[in-house]
């Protein structure tokens, strides 16, 4: 078992190791007193690993309930989490209880919402089945929905007690769900490691993706450690998401996946940095050709200047403008302010 620690709040474990899904019950008895745990998942995930889950929770103790949702982006609002917490509600969860998020990035944030104003918040434990959700959304506390003027509006930064990484359970999802994961991958080597970056463009992540999952989630875990609620560093994880959300919200958070556009995004910030001579020249191709790779677009059908419109919510704005993330080159990055007046000229669009 490979297993990291991070040391904010309480602190908690990330726990990886194959097979460990059906075990899970064993971990979380360790750090929980709770009576009642609430499986939170989708209408995809829990299918598939809900009733192995149920069985060694119930082996551990636990008296379990479980919330099954509508598998997608689509139902990331406030009104399904008000339904969670009255869930709860219904079944006396108590402050000591505790909720387990099963499924992948939707479900994490979710449940981690939930998890977050229930009770003024209770424990949850990720339990994350995809690999964008094994490698980045996770771990770090962000809990969020989306509202309609963007994505990920409403939320909180609320910690897991514990985070179970299974890679066996990647093999029982489609090639899409990989793809859109390396995504984040990719993302991480271009932020921190271009020693990852290099790996993933060389060899196949398939063959080595323990590995993958273990560096990215310490890169993470360090980033975290150092700057917990994103008052500075952690700022860096977010290269390529302001134009990547704002193109998920140009496509109403369907038909494009958040990997997918979180890597247009990349590109796009590459190509301006490159253009404003602040990131090495071939940046953006690296990253694009690495993208496609793993069978992942590297351009959307919107115009540049609807892009740039819809980035006017991101999370990253200020009065004066958007703190954009960009690489100095492959591994290297800074944030940059751009004042809202000089975001056109930096994607070199007619203002």
């Amino acid at each position: 078992m490979k297993k990291l620690t991070v040391n904010v709040d309480k602190g908690y474990d990330i726990l990886i190791e194959k097979g460990i899904t059906a075990h899970c019950g064993e971990y979380i008895s360790k750090i929980s007193k709770a009576k009642k745990v609430c499986i939170i998942s989708d209408t995809n995930v829990f299918p598939l690993y809900g009733e192995s889950v149920k069985v060694s929770l119930k082996a551990s103790g636990f008296d379990v309930y479980e919330y099954i949702f509508t598998a997608g982006e689509s139902s990331k609002k406030p009104a399904e989490i008000i339904k969670m917490v009255e869930f709860m509600a219904e079944n006396e969860f108590t402050r000591s209880d505790i909720a387990v998020a099963l499924g992948g990035g939707v479900v994490g944030d979710m449940a981690g919402f939930a998890a977050a104003i229930y009770l003024r918040g209770i424990d949850f434990v990720q339990i994350p089945t995809s690999l964008l959700a094994q490698v980045d959304s996770s771990v770090g506390g962000k809990t969020a929905v989306d509202l309609p003027q963007g994505k990920n509006l409403c939320g909180a930064f609320h910690q897991p007690a514990l985070v179970v990484i299974d890679p066996d359970v990647l093999s029982t999802l489609p090639p899409h769900y990989f793809s859109d994961g390396m995504g984040e991958v990719i993302k991480y080597g271009c932020i921190k490691s271009a020693s990852l970056f290099d790996a993933v463009q060389n060899r196949d992540a398939h063959e080595y993706i323990e590995d993958v999952i273990y560096e990215c989630v310490d890169i993470k875990r360090g980033v975290v450690e150092r700057d917990e609620k994103e008052a500075g560093e952690r700022a860096l994880l977010n290269f390529g998401h302001t134009a990547g959300h704002a193109i998920e919200k140009l496509h109403n958070f369907t038909g494009i996946s958040h990997g997918e556009a979180v890597g247009i995004g990349m590109v796009m910030i590459s190509k301006a940095g490159e253009s404003a001579g602040i990131t090495e020249p071939g940046t953006a191709d690296k990253i694009a050709s690495v993208l496609k790779k793993y069978n992942l677009k590297t351009e959307d059908e919107n115009s540049l200047s609807d892009i740039i419109s819809a980035m006017a919510f991101d999370k990253k704005s200020t009065d004066s403008g958007i703190n954009f993330i960009v690489l100095s080159k492959i591994g290297s990055s800074f944030i940059k302010p751009v004042a809202t007046a000089g975001i056109k000229k930096l994607f070199g669009v007619e203002a």
